[in-house]
């Protein structure tokens, strides 16, 4: 038996093949084909565009997939909400969907909207926003290149961003967050009934969750004498308490623990002073709570 994954093709692709890869399942594609090869018997992969991967999981061509949460509001599917993995194109954070302006636009509010006309690739979204705040405008799908369209094609745009960088060299400004949004797990309704399958998608999200958890954190071990053992830990922000071992030496113990990335390079220097011998940093792939 094998489970069928739909995987995003586009701009979620190469990070969601890393987080994939972090979580133990190696995808492998070529440029052009859209049947990635995997290192797991049980997995039948396949890229398709992540704004139509809703629609195939609630039609039960795929059996899960990785998709994002607008494009399962934006589809107005029922699919079974499997995971949230808070992981984007850029960074492992959300994305948001505004209402933006240009600079230029004296519009300060979606009320000044009435009867305008807007462009975004979320069409039924914008439409949901828009009726509840009361407001009635003309909105259209666009196909691209939604920054560039106003002020001159359109009054306003709803579009997706995780940095606003884009958004600012355009010369645009946010008038209002439409939604929030990150990547599911989700899966079709009747593959999550197979028993099977659904331990399979729930031993996926777990790994992939795991890979998510471990992301900006390292592992420290190092050799510290039972006399100093106070003091070093009074300088570790342990992700929980720290491992302690006895050694064969019985005045020493050896200590271990999970710690963000960006403190090491500090604390460091302030273990050794302190005593510790033998530090080891090593990274991490996946951290289950």
């Amino acid at each position: 038996m094998k489970l069928k994954l739909g995987l995003p093709k586009g701009s979620l692709q190469e990070s969601t093949f890393q987080l994939m890869a972090k979580a133990g399942f190696n995808f492998s594609v070529s440029s052009r084909s859209y049947f990635p090869s995997v290192d797991d018997g049980e997995l039948e992969g396949m890229l398709i565009r992540a704004q139509e991967l809703p629609r195939y999981v609630e039609d039960g061509v795929f059996d899960a997939a990785l998709t994002g949460h607008d494009w399962i509001v934006e589809n107005g599917v029922d699919v079974v909400s499997v995971s949230d993995l808070i992981y984007s194109k850029q960074s492992m954070r959300k994305v948001q969907w505004v209402l933006a302006v240009h600079e230029s636009s004296t519009v300060q509010s979606v009320k000044d909207l009435q009867g305008k006309r807007i462009a975004t690739e979320v069409v039924q979204i914008t439409k949901n926003y828009l009726k509840r705040n009361g407001v009635e405008a003309h909105v259209e799908f666009s196909w691209g290149a939604t920054e560039v369209k106003t002020p001159d094609l359109v009054d306003a745009i709803v579009e997706v961003t995780e940095t606003g960088n884009s958004l600012r060299a355009n010369r645009l400004r946010i008038v209002d967050v439409v939604l929030e949004s990150n990547t599911k797990l989700i899966a079709n309704k009747a593959s999550w009934q197979d028993p099977w399958k659904r331990e399979k998608i729930e031993n996926i999200a777990m790994l992939l969750q795991g890979a998510i958890n471990a992301g900006g954190k390292v592992g420290l071990k190092m050799n510290i004498k039972k006399v100093d053992l106070a003091s070093v830990l009074e300088m570790i922000p342990a992700l929980r308490n720290p491992t302690i071992s006895p050694l064969a030496d019985e005045t020493w113990v050896a200590l271990e623990t999970i710690i963000a990335e960006d403190v090491v390079r500090r604390i460091i220097p302030q273990l050794k002073r302190a005593g510790a011998e033998g530090i080891i940093e090593y990274p991490l792939n996946k951290v289950i709570y």
